[in-house]
């Protein structure tokens, strides 16, 4: 028998089924794992080793919630999510898919609301664009070379969208005609043949289209009744397929509907997932009130779960542009102008300036963002002398309102000033009931969106660094082993993907990790520009000496930090996963 290509020797290897670890060499022939052995394995001239001794040997982790949908077109190393030990990505998220419609549609579509810009996102999508359907957009992302794995979901905006055509779509009130809800069916139904993990749907209204024709509309999903959701999800349930779903989690008035949905009385339940369970400063309770509504669903008979991160969810911003402004109409009117210049003439307008006031500080308005100016801090403006201050502080120097000062430096300074906030998972005990519930999966980075705002590639270091804190402080959350299985097998199974795990015969998809480098630089966020993007820079946080090596179907891709010059030039990384 021919030397094996790659041996991972002696490090503390854990399956992804949530068994204990145990010291071994992980055996890699031609993309699949051969053994996991406790015995001396011999390597030849061409095989890759890797010494793991003292480190942590892991399955690849999966990322189920991200945008990359526009990203992979133009750079498919996908390297921010790779670098971590991401090795499976789930794109189709949030009813958004670039699978059918056309370019100007679904550029329109989903650039404002994953602030993505739309004159990098059109041209790309003209540029590499070859597919029309759902089963010809998995290959065509097949034929990319891909850095990490990757799946999807069918979007439901962008196959509405396609069946009415846009306007329609878009219309309050406007049933689908019988041969256009047939047309939508027939494109889930193709989807679920060609391997999508399921359907995604929109019903929060704050996420508004980009574009001339039709700006600061809602997504096509929220015009949607409930009749047309249920009919499309059919055969999804059938297929024992997933229901990704965003609830209008401004108002949370309809999250019932999610749980009845999911129930299994005389029928197979419906796997649903929906974002999601955190602990926001806007409201103390949500948090424990999804959470257990979620366990007494499922304890009669439903499969639901809320999506979580690990960790703090911080939020920087650029002037107002950022989407918890999307949550009340005076914040949409600013951010349906594109113009700089016009949208400071309308801050500066005391009539804007009023509803502005009364939407910000009405308490009886639902919200997601705190909007409290004592939380934040700006990190950067051409004034220097506001920089490490909160906006509350400067309107008390000023003897302002505080609503007055931040509108004066938007309109003075536009996106040049940048400030950061806190809106959730603060709370250290409460972060650590989220992350252990039994409904809560972990994930929803939004990975390849907000790229200014948000940097959550690697959750799934900060989840384990979180784990071993809390048992180094006497305050066990979970054990090493039942994390990792939470970021890898446990989500696999979940979701019907080949992958999660380390076993013979299994996608040798693999994660080296030194533990005495997980600590607070997991934490530290940097900025770094993205060439193939046109030099946008991008929020993110990077753990070079943490991530000792990655192998994604056997071939090493990260190593010491640094992605091989193959990935995103070369096939045999990344392929497309078909549900299973």
């Amino acid at each position: 028998m021919s030397a094996p290509d790659l041996l991972i020797r002696d490090g503390l290897v854990f399956d992804g089924t949530g068994a204990p670890g145990r010291t071994a060499t992980v055996v890699v022939r031609e993309g699949r794992v051969e053994r996991i052995t406790d015995e001396p394995v011999q390597g030849g001239p061409d095989t890759v080793e890797i010494d793991a001794a003292g480190c942590w040997v892991t399955p690849g982790f999966i990322d189920m919630h991200t945008h990359y949908d526009a990203e992979v077109e133009a750079a498919p190393a996908l390297s921010e999510s790779l670098r971590h030990g991401v090795t499976s990505v789930v794109v189709g998220s949030c009813s958004l898919s670039l699978a059918v419609g056309t370019n100007e549609d679904l550029a329109d579509l989903f650039c404002r609301v994953e602030a993505v810009p739309r004159d990098i996102v059109l041209p790309v999508l003209e540029q590499h664009r070859d597919w029309e359907t759902h089963a010809e957009y998995l290959e065509h992302l097949g034929a990319l070379p891909l850095g990490p794995n990757i799946a999807s979901f069918a979007g439901h905006s962008a196959i509405r969208a396609h069946a009415m055509g846009l306007e329609r779509s878009l219309t309050r009130g406007l049933k689908p005609t019988a041969d256009e809800l047939a047309r939508m069916e027939g494109m889930v139904t193709d989807a679920l043949d060609a391997g999508y993990l399921g359907l995604s749907i929109m019903t929060l209204t704050w996420d508004k289209l980009d574009g001339d024709r039709f700006r600061s509309r809602p997504l096509p999903s929220t015009f949607a009744t409930w009749g047309e959701y249920w009919r499309l999800l059919r055969e999804v349930r059938r297929r024992e397929r997933i229901f990704q779903a965003v609830p209008d989690i401004t108002t949370k008035a309809n999250a019932v509907l999610f749980y009845l949905t999911s129930l299994g009385w005389f029928r197979k339940p419906l796997k649903t997932t929906i974002i999601s369970l955190m602990d926001t400063r806007a409201d103390r309770l949500i948090a424990g009130i999804v959470g257990r509504a979620a366990s007494a669903f499922n304890a009669i008979g439903a499969d639901f779960r809320l999506q979580a991160l690990p960790e703090v969810f911080d939020l920087w911003a650029d002037g107002m542009d950022v989407v918890v402004f999307e949550e009340f109409g005076a914040g949409t009117a600013a951010l349906h102008l594109k113009d700089p210049e016009e949208r400071a003439r309308l801050v500066q307008d005391p009539a804007y300036r009023d509803q502005f006031r009364q939407q910000w500080t009405n308490r009886w308005l639902p919200r997601v963002f705190h909007r409290d100016f004592n939380e934040s801090e700006i990190l950067s403006c051409p004034d220097a002398s506001l920089v490490g201050r909160s906006f509350s502080d400067i309107a008390r120097e000023r003897g302002q309102d505080v609503v007055e000062t931040f509108l004066d430096l938007v309109a003075r300074y536009g996106n040049d000033v940048r400030w950061y906030t806190v809106v959730a998972n603060d709370r250290p005990d409460v972060l650590r009931w989220i992350v252990k519930h039994p409904a809560a999966q972990i994930g929803f980075s939004d990975a390849g969106a907000h790229l200014r705002n948000m940097a959550h590639y690697n959750f799934p270091l900060r989840l384990l660094r979180l784990v071993r804190d809390a048992e180094a402080d006497g305050r066990p959350i979970m054990t090493l082993e039942h994390a990792i299985h939470r970021v890898t097998g446990e989500l696999a199974e979940w979701f019907g993907l080949d992958a999660g795990v380390i076993a013979p015969g299994k996608r040798a998809d693999l994660v080296v990790l030194d533990p005495a480098n997980l600590d607070g630089r997991v934490d530290e966020a940097h900025e770094a520009p993205m060439p193939e993007f046109g030099g946008l820079v991008r929020l993110v946080r990077r753990n070079d000496d943490l991530v000792r090596a990655v192998a994604v179907n056997g071939r090493v891709a990260v190593r010491d930090g640094q992605i091989d010059d193959a990935v995103g030039k070369e096939r045999g990384f990344g392929q497309v996963l078909r549900a299973v």
